[in-house]
């Protein structure tokens, strides 16, 4: 039997000390925490960085650090600063080094890289080795050359290479959610479907508790039979319902979970209460694949944009902000064509009405009467410079454009000056693919540091 500690769906999202501490008292052999994913779009992939504040995480690390040297287990990092590239990798080192530099503690550090060299997709490319993933877009050289980072995510194998090390702290690039809990399950000769579908249940800590998700701590217990599930605050417990429904999150099929190497079947799953709020699991299938893939990430530089936002608080243009927004939107666009000599579809400009359909845009059902209206323009186009031009063209008819060409000009309100904010480039998604390896390490690279 594995136990596995999981303090948090993510490092920087927060923990509760008192619930960890109770995870400690249960001896797992394991800690293991994401550290991001793409959850939250394609920028943190594509410019390298993490999502979550570095005070944040520095923070978190260090109580985990502490816990770790408390019971003398390995501690697991998987994509290392929400997007697992290299840098970030290098960067959650850096953290590591302060930690132990200002406690006085020593480890030995496993980094697992997943960088992908442009060089080494395209040859895979001609060797007909990358495939495409449902809705994939077309992949090419050129598209490979336009990623300013693509990654490959490891899984329990290289995982469990780096656990081999004898490590003390793992700290990998881009892994599968599941793979850093499953490894030293299977390492030990642990159910393979059970180490697997108790990582996919355990991936976001408590999330799959029916009460109190958000807090966080949550042990995973592997054997040959199945495995069990216990979230660990005071007052979280998990029901059958509640694990086997997060089987559906970030899933696309309930039952069928793709994992490098093969692919968990929970389709004969069994899920029993134990009656201290924990849950039991049986039944569910690993079928091993005939051949080893990993999947492809990568992200691209979109446009550049430029943000604006105007607050609308009469009644009548409240009322008709939909008209107003169109109005506005075709005129500039038109301006631009006119005084700048570019082609609509090489530039984007985008009027989002929160308290309206900010969210859901066209797929809004619902309608309500709001006080006021917040206009959000977004401009999109090649350059950082031309966004900008572009912005200030809008920036009049945000301020001032009546409804009627009869009525007197209305005013309405910036809420910063100047109105035109610069933003970070917009990336997009650019990879969804696999890519078949020989050997699993062949991917990735890992080195061992004592500190």
């Amino acid at each position: 039997m594995t136990r596995v500690l999981v303090p948090s769906g993510a490092l920087g999202l927060g923990y509760c000390t008192v619930a960890l501490q109770r995870g400690l008292q249960a001896e797992p052999d394991l800690i293991a925490i994401d550290g991001g994913s793409t959850d939250s779009g394609p920028f943190y992939l594509g410019k390298g960085v993490s999502k979550y504040a570095r005070a944040s995480t520095k923070a978190e690390w260090s109580g985990l650090l502490l816990a770790r040297e408390r019971v003398g287990v390995p501690l697991v990092l998987g994509t290392a600063g929400t997007c697992g590239t290299d840098g970030m990798v290098d960067w959650m080192v850096d953290i590591t080094q302060e930690i132990l530099a200002e406690t006085g503690l020593h480890a030995r550090v496993a980094t697992l890289k997943s960088d992908q060299c442009a060089d080494t997709l395209r040859v895979a490319l001609d060797a007909e080795r990358i495939s495409p993933l449902p809705a994939a877009p077309t992949i090419s050289k050129e598209l490979i050359d336009e990623c300013t980072n693509i990654v490959a995510l490891a899984g329990a194998e290289q995982i469990g290479t780096a656990l081999s090390t004898g490590a003390d702290i793992v700290i990998a690039g881009r892994a599968t959610d599941t793979a850093i809990i499953s490894a030293l399950p299977l390492l030990r000769g642990d159910e393979p479907a059970a180490a697997w579908h108790g990582a996919k249940i355990g991936e976001c800590g408590a999330l799959c508790a029916a009460t109190k998700p958000q807090s966080g701590v949550i042990l995973i217990e592997v054997d040959d039979g199945g495995f069990t599930v216990a979230p660990l605050a005071e007052g979280a417990r998990a029901t059958p319902h509640s694990v086997l429904a997060h089987m559906l999150y970030e899933n696309t099929d309930p039952f069928i979970l793709h994992e490098p190497g093969g692919r968990l079947d929970v389709s004969d799953a069994q899920y029993h209460a134990t009656g201290s709020g924990s849950v039991r699991v049986t039944g569910s299938k690993w079928i091993p694949s005939s051949t080893y893939t990993v999947k492809l990430e990568g992200a691209r530089i979109a446009g550049y944009r430029c943000l604006l936002l105007a607050l609308l608080r009469d009644a009548r243009y409240v009322a008709n902000s939909d008209r107003w927004c169109a109005d506005v939107q075709a005129l500039c666009v038109a301006r631009v064509e006119h005084r700048v000599g570019i082609s609509r579809d090489q530039f984007r400009i985008e009027l989002r009405q929160i308290g309206r359909d900010a969210t859901l845009g066209k797929l809004e059902n619902r309608r309500a009467d709001p006080l006021e209206i917040g206009i959000l323009a977004i401009v999109t186009a090649p350059s950082a410079d031309l966004a900008g031009e572009i912005g200030r063209m809008l920036n009049p008819f945000l301020l001032h454009h009546p409804l009627t060409a009869e009525e007197e000009q209305p005013t309405f309100a910036f809420p910063f000056s100047p109105a035109e904010t610069p933003a970070e480039p917009a990336y997009e998604f650019a990879l969804n693919h696999v890519m078949e390896l020989v050997d699993p390490m062949d991917a990735f690279r890992l080195e061992t540091f004592d500190f």
